[in-house]
Formats: structure tokens, C-alpha cells, sequence
């Protein structure tokens, strides 16, 4: 008897073994590449060996040689940021909770010997979890559902450093050219204040015109202070998403930002753009895929939550006669008599309620979002242009001005300053908004396919996950 069971359950964990999912090559990485690829068009790397890591040190290196682009900012960082390759190990991780819920339980073997006044008796059992045997394919489905989501979670993690680094490299741009600017200020102004002082001794100009050249020079000089601190503070950011270290944190990046585009995108379907490929919303929909899969199994096993089935064989040994062989098989099965399952199952439909509704709630921010992504991408547009093509010029047109009725003497110094310092304001402004539309660009790709902050109330896939046992309870 015990022989034939052990071969029913050898069997049986054969068949089931078939079906089991083993380790691949690369964790899963293929998924988060593919999907990295497809939006953001960057290579992506698992590194888990020395020669991988010469391989992404002599890219990086190759990228830190010439200045950096935007681009190229977010490839060193995609390759060489370890917190994403915490991200990466994760997935490794859920990969072997897939494995290891696809194989069947381990029968359970016992052996027991009891003797005495010259008897013994030695007993053996196996013992095998018939329950987890049957529900076995149901459980491996669910794994795979998580294991899904785990490779969409790494790929956002990959798109929210892409979208991070972006940001990052457009203030550390715009905050270089704006020291760049106020130090050409502060140079004039000062030179400015000087004069002031010298007219002021030969009594040329009286104290408030002397006293407001050298507060313009006091306050470009505090401006400058700030802007320096400011950009310093975004650089060191910058490296850090990239995940340099000493040697590369003298990397080059451009003077200014770069010019906007002749024209807008024009996305008429953002909405469904962003419901259709929103990695967050595809993550939530195989959240709730899974937990209806859980919430079947729960239902189908709420009477019965142990089956465990033994084959036993006993020899005895009797030295007053010849010894006998005993053979037999022990069940035990859990009584439905105080839970009958329903706490299990009322806490599988809330679990699945609660990641619908959530799931909706997040569809409908999604598409808000969208649309006021888009809204602040074409109104930043517009006003980088206007400065582009209506009040730098014209600015630039009074300045041209100005010195030509200085050079005749219609016009005072002071004048000419005046205008210079209205002229500083605007090119500051000027600045100022096409730095708005460049991180307003990098928003508008996050709004699409998602990688932005996570929501005030925290990531839904990690609150559902965290509400719902893997498992639903087995």
C-alpha cells in the first residue's frame, strides 16, 4: 500500500512538474526591454556579472566623453543607476516566488521505530498535501499574473528614471545659462555702481540714483549667489540619478537649452493614448485579474483547507512469534464546523472590490491627467515663443536703440542702464519659460505612458498587493 502511494504521488508530482515554469535567462528582462524600447527608445541592462559591468562601464565612459544630451543622460542613467538595478533584482526575486509556486509540495516522509522487552516495531509514512496537488495550476496562473505585474513595475521604475533625469538635465541646463547671465550682469552692474560712486563724489548725480545703481549691483549679486547654489544643487542631482561617482562628476553639458521645436504636438487622442498605455493602469488591471482568479480558488476550497493523505507501513517484531507486516493509509481533512470559509471568501470579494475601485478611480485620474498635462505643455509652449519671437526682439531692438540716441547724447547713462536692466528681467523671463516647456515635455511622455511621481495616496499596485495575500490565503 505505502509503495503504491508513493508511486501515485511520484506520478502526480510528475505530471505536475511538467507544467511548472522554470528560471529564464535574463529574470524576465525581455519584457522590461521591450517595453523600455517601445517608448522611450533606450537600451536597458541586468547586470549581474564582471563582464557585464566592463560592458556598461566602457558605454558610460564612451557617453561622459562628449557633452551631454538629454538623451544621453538618461542611457548613462538606465545603465548605470543602482537603485534601478535594485528595481531589476526585485523582478529576479519575483521570478523565483513564480517558480517556486508553480512546483508541487515535497511529499513527507517519517520513519519510527519503537521497541521494547524484545519487541520492536518500526513504522513508515508518506505523506502528501493532496490540496496543494489539485490546486496547483490555479496557483501557478496567479503567479504568473504577479510576476507580470513585477515586470511592469520594473519597467516603470525604468520610465521614472527616465522621466527624472530628464527633468534634472533641464534644470541643470537652464540654471548653467542663467549663471552664465547674471554673471554678465553682475559684471555690468558693478561697473555700473562704481561710476555711481565716482559721479556721486563730483556731485554729477544725487544719492537716490547713486543709491539705486548700487542696490541693482547688491541685488544681481545676491541673485547670482542664488542661481549658482541652485544649479550646483541640480547638477549634483543630476549625477546622482546617473550614478557617478568622483571620476565622472566632471561631465560637460551645453551652455543653454536647446531651441523649441518649429511647432507644438498636437495629440487629439491623449486620453485614450494614456488609458490604452499607462504601464500604472496595466499593472492595476492585472492586479485585478488576479485577485478574481484568487477569489475562484478561494470559493472552490472554503469547505475544504487540509487534505492530507499518508500511506503507512508497519513491521512488528514480536520474539514470541513470527514477525507480521501491517499496511494502511491515515486521512486527515480539516471539519467545517466553526469556519466554514466564509471569513476567507468575504475577505477575497473585498479584496477584489477594493482594487476595482481603485482601478477606476486611477482610470479617471489618468485621463485628467492627460488632459491637464497637455493643457500646461501647449500654454508653457506659447509663452516660450512669445518671449522667442515678440519680446526678445523687441528688446533687443529698444537696447540697438538706446545706443544709438547715447552715442548722440540724447540720452543719459542712466537711461541706457535702465533699459539694460529691463532687458536682463526679460531675458531672465525668457529663460524661465523655456525651461517650463521642456520639463512640461518631459510630463506630457510621463502623462502618456506613465514613470511620474507616484499618487499622494501611494502606488495602487503596492496597496493592493499589500491587501491581498499572493496566495489568497492557501
Amino acid at each position: 500500500m505505502t509503495r503504491h502511494f508513493a508511486r501515485g504521488l511520484l506520478v502526480l508530482a510528475a505530471l505536475s512538474v511538467s507544467g511548472c515554469a522554470a528560471f529564464s535567462p535574463d529574470s524576465g528582462m525581455s519584457a522590461v526591454s521591450e517595453l523600455t524600447s517601445q517608448t522611450i527608445n533606450k537600451d536597458v541592462a541586468f547586470v549581474r556579472t564582471a563582464e557585464g559591468a566592463g560592458a556598461v562601464e566602457a558605454r558610460v565612459h564612451q557617453l561622459l566623453a562628449r557633452a551631454l544630451s538629454a538623451e544621453s543622460a538618461v542611457q548613462i542613467a538606465l545603465l548605470n543607476n543602482k537603485g534601478l538595478q535594485a528595481a531589476y533584482n526585485e523582478l529576479a526575486l519575483a521570478e523565483t516566488d513564480l517558480v517556486e509556486q508553480s512546483l508541487p509540495p515535497n511529499p513527507v516522509f517519517s520513519i519510527s521505530r519503537i521497541s521494547g522487552n524484545g519487541a520492536s516495531e518500526i513504522e513508515r509514512q508518506v505523506v502528501g498535501d493532496i490540496l496543494a496537488l489539485a490546486t496547483l495550476p490555479f496557483r501557478s496562473d496567479i503567479a504568473r499574473e504577479r510576476f507580470r505585474q513585477a515586470q511592469l513595475r520594473a519597467a516603470l521604475a525604468t520610465l521614472r528614471l527616465a522621466a527624472d533625469v530628464r527633468r534634472a538635465y533641464v534644470r541643470t541646463v537652464a540654471g548653467n545659462e542663467m549663471v552664465a547671465l547674471l554673471t554678465d550682469a553682475k559684471a555690468t552692474a558693478e561697473s555700473t555702481a562704481q561710476l555711481a560712486v565716482k559721479l556721486g563724489e563730483t556731485g554729477s548725480i544725487n544719492k537716490l540714483d547713486q543709491a539705486r545703481e548700487q542696490v541693482f549691483y547688491a541685488e544681481t549679486t545676491a541673485d547670482l549667489a542664488t542661481a549658482r547654489q541652485t544649479a550646483a544643487s541640480a547638477r549634483e542631482r543630476l549625477a546622482r540619478l546617473m550614478g557617478l561617482w568622483d571620476g565622472g562628476l566632471d561631465f560637460r553639458l551645453p551652455n543653454q537649452l536647446p531651441p523649441l521645436p518649429r511647432r507644438p504636438q498636437a495629440l487629439p487622442s491623449i486620453e485614450a493614448d494614456a488609458v490604452a498605455h499607462r504601464i500604472d493602469l496595466q499593472i492595476a488591471r492585472l492586479e485585478l485579474n488576479a485577485l478574481a482568479k484568487s477569489l475562484g480558488l478561494t470559493e472552490a476550497t472554503r469547505f475544504v483547507t487540509l487534505l492530507d493523505l499518508a500511506g503507512i507501513s508497519r513491521r512488528t517484531r514480536d520474539p514470541e512469534g513470527a514477525p507480521f507486516r501491517e499496511r494502511g493509509f491515515d486521512v486527515q481533512f480539516q471539519i467545517p464546523i466553526f469556519d466554514g470559509g466564509e471569513v476567507r471568501v468575504r475577505q477575497a470579494a473585498e479584496t477584489y472590490n477594493f482594487a476595482f475601485n481603485r482601478l477606476t478611480e486611477r482610470a479617471v485620474n489618468v485621463r485628467s491627467e492627460a488632459r491637464d498635462t497637455y493643457r500646461t505643455y501647449r500654454s508653457t509652449y506659447d509663452i516660450a515663443s512669445h518671449y522667442q519671437r515678440e519680446i526678445i526682439p523687441l528688446r533687443k531692438i529698444i537696447t540697438e536703440e538706446m545706443q544709438l540716441r547715447f552715442s548722440s547724447m540724447q540720452v543719459d547713462i542712466f537711461a541706457l542702464l535702465t533699459e539694460a536692466r529691463q532687458r536682463l528681467a526679460s531675458l531672465r523671463g525668457a529663460i524661465d519659460a523655456r525651461q517650463q516647456f521642456f520639463l512640461a515635455q518631459a510630463d506630457l511622455q510621463t502623462a502618456v505612458n506613465g514613470g511620474g511621481a507616484p499618487a499622494a495616496s501611494g502606488d495602487t499596485s503596492t496597496t493592493i498587493a499589500a491587501a491581498a495575500p499572493a496566495d489568497a490565503g492557501h
